[in-house]
């Protein structure tokens, strides 16, 4: 009779979990801003150029030693960074498109799970030789454990963008 009630109760606690998970929201949408103290164009090179990507991009910090392979031409759509690593996954980022305020990337996700998403970018001048950098991702999340996870999700990537940005900062302003 015990073992009957196990049963019944981890039965219930999926289901319980599942319907949980399909008033979760199916996307997500992250955004954050920063002013750098350099102009637009430099800010931009260091974003589009995905040979500066490792430096600043706190996924990829994580693991230093990781694989990584970059291709195509910097600041032209089909500019490609792909990574592969025991902690940070398999992925990669393509350059959409680029003009003198966006550049947008194509983000994919191959292991541990398959995800797509879109890397969007803002550069708007700011003051005298400022720029404000607005970095923003947004994706699908798959039914059920992606929505089930999204709230450790929104604070893990809320986290790393500005962490991301604070990176960048230091970069571009050679700090």
């Amino acid at each position: 009779m015990l073992v009957l009630y196990i049963i019944f109760g981890v039965v219930g606690i999926i289901v319980a979990l599942l319907v949980l998970a399909l008033f979760m929201p199916a996307r997500y949408h992250i955004e954050k801003s920063l002013v750098i103290l350099k102009p637009v164009q430099e800010v931009m090179t260091r974003v589009a150029d995905l040979n500066y990507y490792a430096r600043w991009n706190p996924w990829q910090m994580t693991e230093p030693g990781s694989k990584m392979e970059i291709k195509g031409t910097p600041q032209n759509p089909g500019h490609e960074y792909w990574w592969s690593g025991k902690k940070i996954g398999e992925g990669r980022l393509v350059l959409r498109a680029i003009d003198q305020k966006h550049v947008h990337f194509n983000l994919e996700f191959i292991k541990p799970w398959k995800s797509i998403a879109s890397d969007n970018w803002l550069f708007e001048e700011w003051g005298n030789g400022e720029t404000k950098v607005t970095w923003q991702n947004n994706g699908d999340l798959p039914y059920p454990m992606a929505r089930l996870m999204s709230p450790m999700l929104n604070k893990t990537l809320n986290k790393q963008f500005e962490e991301g940005l604070r990176n960048l900062k230091k970069l571009c302003e050679g700090l």
